[in-house]
């Protein structure tokens, strides 16, 4: 799922804009929410120190100590994959918006048309793994392969683990392993493992334990190769 976070001063247009949002993903069954909106810079910031969001829609002209622009300079410095789209009234605006990796800029007042367009070239973008997203169905389902902590197979199913929530999705191992990244490991039989997402492992026990605290066994059948791509990769926390 993709992430919405958005911000503007005027809570009415906010409130539109959500829910032009919401029809957009309803109608083109786009597998997205708008997960936060604020009428305050700071608040924006805040969210992101403790979440994650894939796309940030800025009104630039705001009615406080920081502009839109301020804040997607300080969203950049600690975020750099977010897209960011900006809104604004104010046509001098545009070029300066696009330092800031702008994935699009919106003139106000936001035509329905338009936005709509805008996101149906966003997901097209994503969907090409260029922002490294898992796609898991045919519903547009995406899952940034950062935030996976393992796969898990329960039946038919195939069940993502990230620490928001879990995705599932009727499909096989066999599906998937080749489009995953190398960090992406056989583990188990009824699992693989994000590399990236291990805080430790037990090699006597045969226990991985996650970032988040969740764990999973190492099969017999695949510890031995396991461990020596553990080994090639390096140290983690």
């Amino acid at each position: 799922m993709l992430s919405f976070v958005i911000c503007d001063d005027n809570k009415n247009l906010l409130d539109r804009l959500e829910k032009m949002l919401e029809t957009i993903f309803s109608k083109n069954d786009y597998d997205a929410s708008v997960t936060f909106k604020s009428d305050n810079a700071d608040s924006i910031l805040d969210y992101l120190d403790n979440n994650t969001a894939d796309v940030l829609m800025l009104d630039i002209n705001l009615r406080s100590s920081k502009s839109g622009l301020d804040l997607a300079e300080e969203i950049r410095k600690r975020k750099k994959n977010p897209y960011i789209i900006f809104t604004t009234g104010h046509l001098e605006y545009a070029m300066m918006a696009y330092k800031y990796k702008t994935f699009d800029y919106l003139p106000k007042p936001i035509v329905y048309e338009r936005l709509e367009e805008t996101i149906d070239r966003l997901f097209e973008d994503a969907n090409e793994l260029s922002k490294n997203y898992i796609k898991i169905d045919n519903k547009n389902t995406l899952i940034d392969e950062s935030e996976v902590h393992y796969i898990k197979r329960d039946g038919m199913k195939l069940i993502f683990h990230t620490s928001s929530r879990d995705y599932d999705t009727y499909s096989s191992f066999n599906k998937f392993q080749e489009k995953l990244p190398s960090t992406y490991v056989r583990c188990h039989k009824s699992y693989i493992a994000n590399l990236k997402q291990i805080k430790n492992i037990e090699p006597v026990s045969g226990i991985i334990t996650f970032t988040d605290g969740n764990t999973c066994d190492i099969g017999p059948k695949y510890k031995k190769d396991f461990l020596e791509v553990l080994k090639n990769y390096g140290t983690f926390e």
